[in-house]
């Protein structure tokens, strides 16, 4: 189970109870260094995802093989002016994936470090 500073592996792992949590050191690497910058705590809603799960929660055509089962990519909670110097962080220290939900109850950014092979990178969209 990895961690940094100042994620602790309980709330990077899996949400679904089996405890999973294959997050990559690399990601989290940057994950923290975006958070040093921030300096501002980061509430992690979503970190690593088991496949089950994944498909359970995930509206994507790749349902249980999105970027959450890959230790390389987390959500957010966060909003306002906030949320935009997070994905400002996130752009410079290399994520390649940002997906925005800015309105109603939920507010959130995706971020990811996927290469090409994932799809065209860099990547940005709304939810």
């Amino acid at each position: 189970m990895h961690s940094t500073k100042n994620f602790s592996s309980a709330e990077l792992q899996c949400k679904c109870g089996c405890g999973g949590n294959e997050m990559k050191p690399d990601f989290l690497d940057k994950l923290q260094t975006i958070r040093d910058e921030f300096k501002k705590p980061m509430r992690i809603n979503s970190g690593f995802r088991c496949s089950k799960h994944d498909a359970n929660v995930s509206s994507s055509k790749i349902a249980g093989k999105g970027p959450h089962t890959t230790g390389h990519a987390v959500d957010v909670g966060i909003s306002g002016s906030d949320a935009l110097l997070l994905v400002e962080l996130a752009v410079k220290n290399g994520m390649t994936g940002i997906g925005i939900k800015q309105k109603g109850k939920g507010r959130f950014c995706h971020f990811d470090d996927l290469t090409d092979e994932a799809g065209p990178r860099p990547w940005i969209w709304s939810y």
